[in-house]
């Protein structure tokens, strides 16, 4: 056997290999949400839900390794920092935190995240809808 092959045959077996290496994506209840417009919720739900709370829809490729791990990362951070699953459970103080923090993210183009929208252009945020929310959030 050439070198060559074996380098592919150990690739392959490497590439089958990881594929076992646990990832969860699960999507726990969900126990509450913010509430707003339609306007605005649909939004959200379109730019923000599937890092940013427990409705995330999962692509075909969220359970192939080595994506899976990258994708399960980034919801795992999106939510630990913000979950609208949770709005409810928040102090007020804590809720106006957030809103106040969803507003700088729109207004330096930081969210959604680039690597998302390349994959989801329909999520990326534009003028007018960036308007709508940072309308609505400032009230």
């Amino acid at each position: 056997m050439t070198r060559a092959k074996i380098i592919f045959i150990i690739l392959i077996a490497i590439i089958v290999g990881i594929q076992y290496v646990d990832v969860e994506i699960s999507n726990p209840p969900v126990t509450g949400d913010i509430e707003a417009p339609m306007a605005v919720k649909t939004i959200l739900q379109k730019s923000c839900y599937d890092c940013h709370s427990n409705e995330t829809k999962w692509p075909w490729y969220s359970k192939i390794a080595p994506v899976s791990w990258f994708i399960a990362d980034d919801v795992n951070e999106g939510r630990k920092s913000l979950n609208f699953s949770y709005w409810e459970r928040l102090t007020t103080d804590k809720q106006q935190k957030l809103l106040l923090e969803i507003i700088e993210e729109i207004e330096k183009d930081e969210m959604p995240l680039g690597a998302y929208t390349l994959l989801h252009p329909g999520a990326r945020l534009d003028l007018m809808q960036k308007e709508v929310l940072k309308k609505w959030l400032k009230e």
